[in-house]
């Protein structure tokens, strides 16, 4: 089958085309027929070596987080899935490779395709809508009524963060250019902040909750709009001791993180927030909960553009380019 890999860390060097062989299937995998994967910035950030700290992984090395196809092998214990069924995922860390023409993924990180949206509407969903469910539903416990700041809300987590809020009853803020803002509102924004002429901490007030995604100065800004008690959750970083834990890292990365992130989290106990930070985990029954608000229509996916696997390194450019509203897919099969 072809696969697009990596042999080595670089920021510059594209992802080769390689042929490889299937993958054979563990008992408790199903192979997946890749339809269309999903890209992120994670798949770049990985190929640069960014995470090579907390994801040690060998090469060569095939990338791709997110994927949507069709069933065509079970191992022997799989109990939720039979060939032929539709289905997507985002695949566990050190299981990941999208980027290829068939993937094996645990069934414990799969989920049946939401029946109303296409292959590749589907595999621009499982990474986003995770991550945005880990922090809204699972760490901010988001209640009807609160106040919640999602920043970059033309981006791939967060048009679905602001729907996710939306549905859990939130009043929504988010960051975009104007040109944007349309878009924004129909997905359920409420206060839209054009961020080349507005400053948002000039604007928000006592938010219950910050999703933070750009970078630390963004953050620091962003722990000033919440309220006492309020929460401030990052995707982008810095990671906290309490990561390194959760992932059992060695003492020394946990050392590490502690001082990358100190100033960040002095400044949250100062201001009496709480602030942590995010890696998403691959999670099939999230994910079906997720299928559940796509078929009634709670929840949509955005796609910006579609291109062929052949282009895939053309996807990725253009993914790290930051012009993309919503998400990028390349169309395997």
């Amino acid at each position: 089958m072809k696969a697009f890999q990596i042999k080595k860390y670089d920021k510059k060097e594209g992802l080769l085309l390689a042929e490889v062989p299937k993958p054979s299937v563990k008992d408790n995998e199903v192979l997946v027929e890749v339809h269309a994967s999903g890209l992120n910035l994670l798949d770049s950030k990985i190929k640069s070596g960014e995470f090579k700290m907390i994801l040690p992984y060998q090469f060569p090395l095939t990338l791709g987080h997110d994927a949507a196809g069709k069933v065509v092998q079970v191992g022997k214990n799989v109990k939720h899935f039979k060939v032929g069924d539709p289905v997507y995922a985002r695949p566990a860390d050190f299981h990941i490779g999208t980027f290829a023409q068939y993937i094996a993924i645990n069934e414990n990180d799969v989920a049946l395709k939401p029946k109303n949206i296409s292959m590749e509407e589907a595999a621009s969903i499982p990474l986003v809508a995770l991550t945005v469910w880990q922090a809204l539903v699972e760490i901010g416990n988001v209640q009807k009524g609160q106040k919640v700041f999602i920043q970059a809300g033309s981006g791939g987590v967060g048009t679905i963060a602001i729907q996710l809020a939306k549905y859990l009853g939130a009043t929504v803020a988010t960051t975009a250019s104007e040109k944007s803002f349309d878009t924004l509102k129909s997905l359920g924004a409420d206060v839209l902040i054009n961020y080349k002429k507005q400053d948002f901490e000039n604007v928000l007030q006592d938010y219950d909750l910050v999703l933070n995604s750009q970078d630390t100065a963004t953050l620091k800004k962003s722990l000033n709009v919440l309220k006492p008690g309020g929460k401030l959750i990052s995707i982008s970083g810095p990671p906290t001791p309490d990561f390194a834990r959760a992932i059992g890292a060695p003492w020394y990365i946990k050392m590490i993180l502690s001082l990358i992130s100190s100033s960040v989290r002095k400044k949250a106990d100062k201001l009496g927030v709480q602030y942590s930070f995010l890696f998403m985990r691959a999670n099939g029954k999230q994910l079906h909960e997720i299928t559940k608000l796509i078929e009634s229509g709670d929840i949509r996916p955005v796609v910006d553009k579609v291109f062929p696997f052949a282009q895939t390194n053309e996807a990725l450019a253009y993914v790290e380019s930051g012009r993309a509203k919503g998400k990028v897919v390349v169309k395997v099969r």
